[in-house]
């Protein structure tokens, strides 16, 4: 038997456009609601944790778990530019107070990619001024409930939209793209109406400088009011593999993709590591799942291995511990699920017995939620399911069998 770490912290990830429902003074529900969308269906309720967020609690401290990572959704908080809300803030403090009464170490999101109707207005990170607003609404949310939480990622998955340019949107997709956001710009009133998870490719630069700035401004923010606090930014990485000597496009994606984000936090107090899947490349392109693999619903093969060498890469290339902020499958059959998660968490355990600094482990998700532009109907990641007419939520096996392994901190 092997054991993780008394320091290590294993616990479950949410968001909060995701799950909480009716979030509409956000980005992302306008562009649900704008014609044409490239969103397979609009959030609406979502799982309706705005509501039930103590129920959500509850099934995480049934599970033994020790931390919860959840968003603190700045368009409810700055629901118009320069109007905070009080009652929005005591809602999110509530959260964090709640955690700590159940033994939860709170891990907050301060932006998990939607952002005000109102900032994309102004061209979202293209504008010169994002940071500066960031900066705000983060010292906001420090100065409310700051001093109670564990951690903080400023940023989640600044490099999605780079990563998925490389997984061969079609073109299809790109044109509707385009179209949404040109839509959202007429209904809007404005020249460019730009939010941080769809971005034409040719503003992929200007919005990576736009995001970097916002990171470090916010990250400014939160350490003013509490220097002792953990900060980091949290990236999606896929563990990229090379069959034969020809390393060339491996490398460039990992150039294009993560490496400026894993410089940018050797500052940071941790980076956080999303990880779902791994991909195969030689000197032509990439691989084809092998002949017989079992897929995934992102259409990936399986591969409990794939955690272990994310982790490895980014700490190599940041320096800084490793917060594992996302994993998990997205898998409709739950017996898959429940037998990833061991085998994905002892290659991780091999990282920290090889030195690596590994503080915990968020999986990905609490429940099964609103994915984006795919709604709610072809991926569950989710640890339980939501029935979608009375939010009822049912655990699955997976839960006790992730549960079993939290507390008692041992693979057999």
């Amino acid at each position: 038997m092997r054991r993780f770490p008394d320091s290590f912290l294993f616990g479950v990830a949410t968001s909060g456009h995701q799950t909480e429902g009716d979030n509409t003074s956000s980005d992302t529900w306008f562009l649900e609601n704008v014609q044409p969308t490239v969103f397979a269906e609009r959030s609406g309720r979502a799982c309706n944790s705005w509501e039930l967020w103590r129920e959500d609690l509850d099934l995480v401290q049934a599970m033994g778990l020790g931390a919860f990572r959840f968003s603190v959704e700045w368009a409810r908080v700055e629901p118009r530019e320069g109007t905070f809300s009080s009652e929005v803030l005591d809602h999110y403090a509530a959260i964090v107070d709640s955690c700590s009464q159940r033994g939860l170490a709170p891990v907050v999101t301060v932006n998990h990619m939607t952002c005000p109707h109102w900032f994309a207005k102004r061209g979202g990170w293209l504008d010169p001024a994002a940071p500066e607003l960031f900066a705000r609404y983060c010292d906001k949310v420090m100065d409310h409930f700051g001093d109670r939480i564990t951690a903080a990622v400023t940023l989640n998955e600044p490099n999605l939209p780079q990563l998925l340019s490389w997984v061969g949107l079609s073109a299809s997709v790109r044109k509707l793209e385009r179209a949404m956001l040109e839509a959202a710009s007429a209904a809007a009133g404005v020249p460019r109406y730009r939010v941080s998870n769809i971005m034409l490719p040719e503003e992929f630069d200007a919005m990576r400088d736009g995001m970097t700035a916002g990171h470090l401004a916010a990250r400014a923010a939160l350490k003013a009011r509490r220097p002792d606090l953990a900060v980091g930014l949290s990236i999606a990485i896929v563990d990229d593999r090379v069959a034969g000597d020809d390393a060339t496009l491996r490398d460039r994606k990992r150039a294009e993709v993560y490496d400026h984000w894993l410089r940018l936090a050797r500052e940071d107090d941790f980076i956080g590591v999303q990880n779902y899947e791994s991909a195969v490349y030689d000197a032509d392109g990439l691989l084809p799942p092998p002949q017989g693999a079992t897929l995934n619903q992102l259409g990936s093969a399986i591969d409990t291995a794939s955690l272990e060498g994310a982790v490895r890469y980014a700490h190599e290339i940041s320096g800084v511990p490793v917060f594992v902020t996302e994993h998990g499958i997205g898998i409709e059959d739950d017996d898959l699920r429940a037998a990833f998660i061991e085998p994905s968490l002892a290659g991780l355990l091999d990282v920290i017995d090889d030195g690596v600094p590994v503080l915990g482990y968020c999986h990905w998700t609490l429940l099964d939620n609103f994915e984006w532009t795919a709604g709610f109907d072809t991926f569950h990641f989710g640890l339980h399911s939501v029935d979608r007419e009375t939010f009822s939520r049912t655990p699955k096996p997976s839960a006790s069998g992730y549960a079993a392994i939290a507390t008692s901190r041992i693979l057999n």
